[in-house]
């Protein structure tokens, strides 16, 4: 953890509270920047917070959304900046919310999308049978289209929707070995439609695991190979979760049935992540004395589920001490369920 989050951290008066560090992550993706030469558009479900999306805007090309409020939210947040709008089940009022704004690209999941749009360029996206191993999330179903249903949208394009080439997001949570397969996978079959554009998605891993971990974002990119189309990804996660923390402080530890447990205030329906994920959430706790040992660190609900993580190695941990979870700056308090039991709301900090 960086001495600047440290310092703000120690600041806090009141608990829970989200710190998001914005120049660790400009930082960060700088250096994203400087190793994939291709385009970059930010997928902004990992975490929309404004102050997150304007520290991105320099080191990536533009910013992926999938609902008609994320988009508004995105285009409000940073005017002018280029938007891809993806996502099954898009509503007639969504579609022309993004041809009305002007939105570069509309990923097309369905051909009941097609005779909904007016004067806008579409990628078709693709839901291909290739296989994924290791993936944490293989994005199949509702996702895309298989192949002859795809070629059936290319038939019946409307003469003012402009096929600008394909979109193919099949699996998340891989290393760069895993997701080069894929993704060759993909340029080798979209070369057949000769698209203008082909967009592979996200799909970068993290690991939760060892926060210390991260994508090796030269090595993917000197394995894709060369291509007579523009190529563009979406990554998210892998982008902002290490660059935030949930900050929160304990209100009793016990021990029942020969196990110890820590409450801390709030809870995953601040943090849902390790829940999603079913992983352990890392943390540290800041502080001196109290207990050491193994713990079960939980929240606030009234519910069996509410852990951030189970069984684990503790230093320190007595009540009053401030413990802060690592990697919550993707699909952390976006994707959480806020209101469940009515507990305060979280405050948002920036180091700056």
């Amino acid at each position: 953890m960086e001495e600047r989050v440290l310092r703000e951290i120690s600041r806090l008066n009141t608990f829970p509270a989200y710190v998001y560090d914005l120049p660790g992550l400009s930082e960060h993706a700088a250096r994203i920047r400087a190793d994939f030469p291709h385009e970059i558009f930010y997928a902004a479900k990992a975490n929309p917070d404004p102050e997150i999306l304007l520290a991105l805007r320099p080191h990536v090309d533009g910013f992926e959304v999938a609902s008609g409020g994320e988009l508004d939210h995105v285009h409000r947040t940073v005017p002018g900046a280029r938007l891809a709008f993806g996502g099954p089940g898009k509503t007639d009022e969504e579609l022309a919310l993004a041809v009305r704004l002007g939105v570069e690209r509309v990923h097309v999941e369905s051909v009941r999308e097609l005779p909904r749009l007016s004067g806008a360029d579409v990628l078709l996206r693709a839901n291909l049978p290739f296989g994924v191993e290791g993936a944490a999330l293989a994005m199949s179903g509702p996702f895309g289209m298989d192949e002859p249903e795809l070629r059936r949208c290319l038939s019946l394009l409307p003469p003012d929707v402009r096929f600008r080439g394909l979109h193919a997001h099949l699996a998340s949570g891989l290393d760069v070995e895993d997701l080069l397969k894929i993704h060759c996978q993909v340029l080798e079959w979209a070369a057949e439609f000769a698209p203008e554009e082909v967009n592979l998605g996200g799909g970068m891993a993290v690991d939760y695991g060892d926060p210390l971990w991260r994508f090796d974002w030269k090595a993917y990119a000197e394995g894709i190979p060369d291509v007579p189309f523009r190529l563009r990804i979406e990554p998210g996660r892998a982008m902002t979760a290490h660059h935030g923390w949930y900050v929160t402080d304990v209100l009793d530890v016990k021990q029942t049935r020969g196990e110890t447990y820590a409450i801390l205030r709030g809870g995953t329906h601040h943090l849902r992540t390790p829940v999603t994920k079913g992983h352990d959430q890392p943390f540290t706790v800041l502080g001196d004395g109290g207990r050491s040992g193994t713990a079960t660190l939980v929240g606030q609900l009234c519910t069996p589920k509410d852990v951030f993580a189970s069984r684990v190695p503790v230093r320190n941990l007595a009540p009053g001490s401030v413990v802060a979870f690592d990697m919550a700056g993707a699909y952390a308090w976006n994707i959480s369920h806020h209101d469940f039991l009515m507990h305060p709301k979280p405050a948002f900090h920036y180091v700056t």
